[in-house]
């Protein structure tokens, strides 16, 4: 597993290091600065702003201090917030970002791997077509479009959750974002772990144990919960080596 960590860590440095390229040149070729707003200042001032923050220098000369900033972890100064700079920004923003994305994943994988036991087990009835309807929903609807929706439902409308804000991490407060982030995992979680499901469910373990009088799904549920599980797991893995597409084109 650590292997398999380095080695996506590694081959992920020169795709990074195009898009910090890419996305240098683009900013600094840019009309204007990131001063121009809609005060018009002093060429004076403007020019005093831009030699603090080395703006004025030759271009690749700001390139190069750029990648020597980045190599010791300094993103920078913020332009929009005076006396913070990136890192301090990031700092206290990653805490709920990781808290919420961990929440997020938690709740994909239990609702996901649960609806797909359903689906799976009431195979072609209505449960199972209205697990796999929610799941094409889920799937096709990405979270952009989610997210108001439920704000304008549960918040707006209704009046039960919160539309914005964080107060610390309480539970209320994550309810919206966390479903919005988990739905597109649960509906693809719940369709791999459905199909995984159906092929235990046919495969020759179970005939034989069927067919030796184990009618109690008890004697048998075990592998079955398994393959469904490791099936949400699949999709997790897929997702951080990067193929969460080939997963849904399935």
């Amino acid at each position: 597993m650590l292997k398999f960590i380095l080695r996506r860590c590694l081959e992920a440095i020169p795709t990074l290091f195009i898009l910090i390229t890419i996305s240098f040149f683009m900013m600094r070729l840019a009309p204007g600065s990131p001063f121009t707003g809609e005060r018009t200042l002093p060429p004076e001032v403007m020019a005093n702003i831009e030699a603090k923050y080395h703006l004025n220098d030759p271009i690749m000369t700001q390139y190069f201090n750029y990648l020597k900033q980045l190599a010791h972890g300094d993103f920078g100064p913020s332009f929009k917030y005076k006396d913070y700079s990136v890192n301090d920004l990031v700092a206290a923003s990653f805490p709920v970002s990781a808290k919420l994305g961990f929440a997020a994943f938690l709740l994909a994988v239990v609702i996901g791997v649960a609806a797909g036991v359903i689906a799976a087990l009431k195979q072609n009835t209505r449960w199972d077509y209205a697990v796999m309807g929610v799941a094409m929903t889920g799937v096709v609807i990405p979270s952009f479009v989610v997210a108001p929706l439920l704000v304008m439902i549960f918040a707006i409308t209704l009046h039960w959750l919160p539309g914005g804000g964080w107060n610390g991490g309480a539970l209320k407060f994550m309810i919206l974002p966390m479903v919005a982030l988990s739905l597109a995992y649960i509906a693809s979680i719940a369709r791999i772990t459905r199909g995984s499901m159906i092929e235990v469910l046919h495969s020759n373990f179970i005939r034989t144990a069927a067919g030796e009088g184990a009618a109690d799904a008890s004697h048998y549920s075990a592998p079955c919960a398994e393959a469904g599980a490791a099936a949400g797991a699949l999709l997790y893995e897929a997702s951080f080596r990067g193929h969460h597409h080939r997963l849904n084109g399935h």
